[in-house]
């Protein structure tokens, strides 16, 4: 049983510009990407620089196997689901991002919660983040995508919610019984439930089959897997002895690092002894 890496082309060769990180992927062997949003604050951008982000991807040969929604990613920010000033935003982002997931084949589309905002009740926020979530979810089954939801940790993001396996898993089930929705998963990020001293075998051995997706990054630096404290034989081994595979129609791991030495190219070493 196999898994299979992708690289976050957010948060990898940031030293070009981001519509020639898809070429400069597939030229270091990866065939598959993801992203955050790549259109800044436009939730909804022009066609011609949604055209010009999916040919990158294609005249590079990289698939897309995921993709945030909408979000803010500012200093301190946190994603938009849960925030009432950009509710709107967010639900108008929603068909854009659904639209280019249907064009590129990715069906993985991350919705970040949002900070608790002070002055605003955390009920009202847990409201918004209900109709958001659910027409997120709504959207993304008509082309049979799953709307994954993240759990941060709260050394970097203080003010986020969801800070652990069980806390991303209570909100997932209480959308989708309020909303009947399906499609929802978690997107296991393995660097931040380590940040937040979370039992990651644990996590694997219990919660696997709910898995959407997985990011990796070492602690506590966020550096490439080998640069810090995490055992990744290890967790690549639990992975797979819990169903998390290609063959399970799942397995991708998202590259969700910041390099070491600054350079990606330098970053991929640990490929070959660990994958």
């Amino acid at each position: 049983m196999t898994l299979r890496f992708d690289i976050n082309l957010s948060i990898l060769f940031t030293e070009l510009p981001l519509l020639e990180r898809p070429a400069a992927a597939r030229a270091a062997g990866f065939t598959a990407a993801e992203f955050w949003w790549p259109f800044g604050t436009e939730a909804v951008p022009s066609d011609r620089d949604v055209d010009a982000f999916t040919a990158a991807l294609d005249d590079a040969g990289v698939s897309l196997v995921g993709l945030n929604f909408p979000d803010d990613l500012s200093v301190g920010a946190r994603g938009l689901v849960s925030v009432p000033e950009h509710g709107e935003r967010f639900r108008d982002g929603i068909d854009v991002a659904v639209g280019i997931a249907e064009r590129t084949g990715c069906r993985n589309l991350n919705a970040l919660y949002g900070n608790r905002i002070e002055g605003c009740s955390e009920l009202q926020q847990q409201d918004l983040a209900l109709e958001n979530l659910g027409a997120a979810a709504a959207a993304a089954d008509r082309i049979g995508a799953t709307v994954l939801i993240e759990a941060l940790n709260a050394i970097e993001s203080p003010a986020y919610p969801i800070t652990s396996t069980a806390a991303a898993l209570a909100e997932i089930d209480r959308v989708s019984a309020a909303t009947g929705a399906s499609n929802l998963a978690f997107l296991c990020d393995l660097y931040h439930l380590a940040r937040m001293d979370e039992d990651l075998f644990t996590a694997i051995a219990a919660h696997a089959g709910r898995f959407g997706h997985v990011q990796i990054a070492d602690i506590p630096a966020r550096g490439e897997p080998d640069s810090g404290a995490l055992d990744f034989s290890a967790l690549f081994k639990a992975l797979t002895e819990a169903g998390y595979t290609a063959e399970s129609g799942r397995g991708w791991i998202g590259l969700e690092y910041k390099p070491s030495t600054g350079i990606t190219t330098d970053s991929f070493e640990w490929m070959e002894s660990l994958s």
